[in-house]
């Protein structure tokens, strides 16, 4: 059983480890926090990685002044 327990826990701490890293560099300050503080074995860190961190982040399109001239 401790080695079951063992595994767990570094299976948690290599997922944690990349979506934190991930989300810091993207600077999501609320995905930061929320995987920082939950832990789910690794699912939520899966979830974030491969579902919303692989999306771009939305650019908001350039905005236009008139041309007045």
């Amino acid at each position: 059983m401790a080695v079951l327990l063992v595994l767990l826990a570094i299976w948690t701490l290599i997922w944690k480890g990349l979506a934190l890293w991930r989300a810091a560099h993207r600077e999501e300050k609320v995905w930061y926090v929320i995987l920082l503080v939950l832990n789910t074995a690794g699912i939520l860190e899966i979830i974030y990685l491969f579902f919303v961190a692989n999306k771009e982040k939305a650019v908001p399109p350039p905005t236009s002044t008139p041309n007045n001239s």
